[in-house]
């Protein structure tokens, strides 16, 4: 299983971004969490596969029909970090 932490910018708050990103990432069989962040940006915690990784990438771009995203980075989560039971907003 990998872990990926994805910020995403644009106009992702205020327009069902995490409800649609928390919608791919249950399709794919991912666990984690999507959260507003105080500069704008929504953060991604995000473990699964390698293909559903690659395949909500896709998906984070896209976004919901209200968003436009800007960019969507990807860093490693932090050592220690604890793998959720399934994914959830907040």
């Amino acid at each position: 299983m990998i872990g990926k932490l994805y910020f995403v910018a644009g106009r992702v708050q205020g327009v069902y971004y995490r409800a649609t990103a928390a919608r791919h990432a249950r399709d794919l069989q991912i666990k984690g969490y999507a959260r507003n962040l105080a500069d704008g940006r929504v953060e991604v915690l995000a473990y699964g596969s390698e293909a559903a990784h690659a395949e909500l990438v896709k998906r984070l771009w896209i976004g919901s029909s209200a968003s436009k995203v800007a960019s969507v980075e990807a860093v490693d989560p932090a050592d220690g970090t604890q793998i959720p039971n399934d994914f959830s907003t907040g």
